[in-house]
């Protein structure tokens, strides 16, 4: 449990039919909790000063922390260690990971106090994940394979990979994981996620040619795996949204193929059929298409009198994939066009899309973001004047560089935990993760090609005396991923430099006092909080009056 928000825990075990607390001496985990088959140990991380997580540690449960092994150590601060346990319960699998490079081990849950053994070795630029199948080992890596690839190894040979399936055009292996009748295969494809069930025959080798994939139809369906605890199990469940779709579980059985939708998402009043979504495409400065995800009212014409809202992210491969958000509503309603920029620097593409979004291509999520922002007006969807955008974490360094690059563009901006002051950051190795941040953004403290690309696109360094968008930036006290300072200063600096009226366009501030990353706890808090954002945020697009 975490009661203040800085991410870090003290593990309780409590006797499921007593209630009687039995151990709550580990503090200040990390993330991760495993048990040992006889239920004596526990498996916990713990972090550095600079919040990396660095070490796996065994604790007898009953004991005092003061008497708890080190189990294994990741020295390289390029380097996080986290860990899993394998679905049938035999293995803790752990893994040591950079943003390029992999390690992994195995350590046997039924002698939790042997050491853990080498499972696949680390190679500079070799990226993979490990799934304990019960009597081998599968391999999600990109080892020869830019788009990855699926292999597999004895258990007593775990780097002895013998190739079962490579990415097709198009498509992106993200993981695995195994069953004893089945595995389910996670990929993007066409840009979006999908999964892909592969049948095991009796003798647990994998029928890669009676594979098929779980789709709906849909053109923005994402489709994600849930949990699916059990070994022994023959179906698989999973989940459907798309911006239309509210979240459904679903199962499949694999051997026939039958679908249940096991629950719906309720929302109140939703109307879907009042809505269309759809995937359109702008052109980037270099010519490539970057694909958006767009929802609208279906009444809303594309005559370019609409207000509308661009969302975006574009940071360390991660995927901002088109999915439903009940607070999306109030803004359809008062017809605001939606949309989604998957820009470089993500990963909703396949693994050259982040590459050619980070260190020295970085500029290309901030370019991709303002070329999406042009085709919804250049498109008519949206009005020139009333495009307001948004993004958080490294999405708000993404707000930041689109502020500067084009202000010109966005009346209204939100920017929520920004990274904003990502050079300064990024020259101290002290800071929490910033050496393992290296290989996203580059070192600027020992390469000066890097500090000189950096400065020409950090948001604190490049404000402009010109007319800005109104800007409402929000921070945590508690954040130990992008400090409080760093939009503080962002919004100080810009308040003293652009031309604007900040009557008419204000650069707001609010840091939560007793909050982390993830913003207030409490599912009501946050409610209120996204309340007061899209509020303001539909006043600057003066789009306050529903539709009729």
């Amino acid at each position: 449990m975490d009661t203040a928000g800085d991410e870090r825990f003290t593990l309780v075990v409590k006797d499921i039919d007593s209630g009687e607390i039995l151990d709550e001496a580990v503090t200040g985990a990390g993330y991760g909790l495993a048990f040992s088959t006889d239920q004596q140990w526990l498996f916990y991380a713990r972090v550095d000063d600079a919040w990396r997580q660095h070490q796996i540690w065994r604790h007898r449960i009953g004991t005092a922390m003061s008497e708890d092994m080190l189990v294994i150590e990741e020295p390289d601060e390029r380097f996080m260690i986290g860990f899993d346990r394998s679905r049938d319960g035999s293995a803790l699998v752990i893994q040591a990971g950079s943003t390029s490079t992999t390690e992994a081990w195995l350590l046997d849950l039924a002698e939790p106090t042997s050491a853990p053994v080498p499972a696949g070795g680390r190679r500079d630029g070799v990226d993979y994940g490990v799934e304990h199948a019960g009597d081998r080992l599968l391999i999600v890596h990109n080892d020869g394979h830019r788009g990855f690839a699926l292999a597999q190894a004895p258990l007593e040979a775990p780097n002895a990979w013998e190739e079962l399936l490579a990415a097709g055009e198009g498509e992106r292996l993200l993981a695995v994981e195994a069953f004893a009748s089945f595995v389910a295969l996670e990929l993007r494809s066409g840009g979006l996620a999908s999964v892909r069930l592969i049948p095991r025959a009796a003798d647990g080798s994998l029928l890669v040619g009676e594979a098929t994939d779980i789709t709906h139809g849909g053109e923005l369906d994402t489709v994600e795996l849930d949990a699916n605890p059990n070994w022994e199990q023959s179906t698989v469940r999973y989940q459907l949204t798309s911006m239309l779709t509210p979240p459904t579980v679903a199962e499949r059985e694999v051997s026939g193929g039958a679908t249940t939708v096991l629950r719906v998402t309720p929302v109140p009043n939703y109307d879907p059929s009042l809505y269309v979504e759809r995937r359109e495409w702008a052109s980037a400065e270099d010519g490539t298409a970057i694909p958006l995800s767009v929802l609208a009212r279906r009444e809303v014409q594309a005559d370019g009198t609409a207000p509308g809202y661009l969302y975006g992210y574009g940071s360390y491969e991660v995927s901002i994939d088109p999915s439903f958000a009940p607070t999306r509503l109030s803004l359809l309603d008062r017809g605001v066009v939606i949309a989604i920029a998957h820009v470089r620097g993500g990963g909703e593409m396949g693994r050259d899309w982040y590459e050619h979004g980070k260190l020295l291509e970085k500029k290309n999520s901030f370019s991709d973001f303002v070329a999406a922002a042009k085709h919804l007006t250049d498109s008519g969807l949206v009005a020139e004047g009333r495009l307001s955008a948004e993004g958080r974490s490294a999405g708000g360094l993404l707000m930041g560089g689109i502020a500067n690059l084009a202000p010109e563009r966005f009346r209204a901006v939100i920017a929520g935990v920004p990274f904003v002051d990502a050079l300064t950051t990024i020259l101290d190795p002290s800071l929490p993760l910033t050496v393992g941040e290296w290989e996203e953004w580059g070192d600027p403290l020992h390469d000066p090609a890097v500090y000189e690309y950096m400065r020409e696109y950090t948001p604190y360094e490049n404000i402009q005396a010109v007319e800005y968008p109104a800007i409402f930036a929000s921070t945590s006290l508690n954040d130990t991923r992008v400090f409080f300072v760093e939009p503080a200063k962002w919004v100080a600096r810009l308040r003293e430099t652009v031309t604007s009226d900040q009557a008419e366009r204000p650069i707001l501030f609010r840091c939560e006092m007793v909050a982390g990353h993830g913003g207030r706890s409490g599912r009501y808090r946050k409610w209120e909080q996204r309340a007061d954002e899209l509020a303001w945020l539909l006043d600057q697009l003066e789009a306050t009056a529903r539709l009729s």
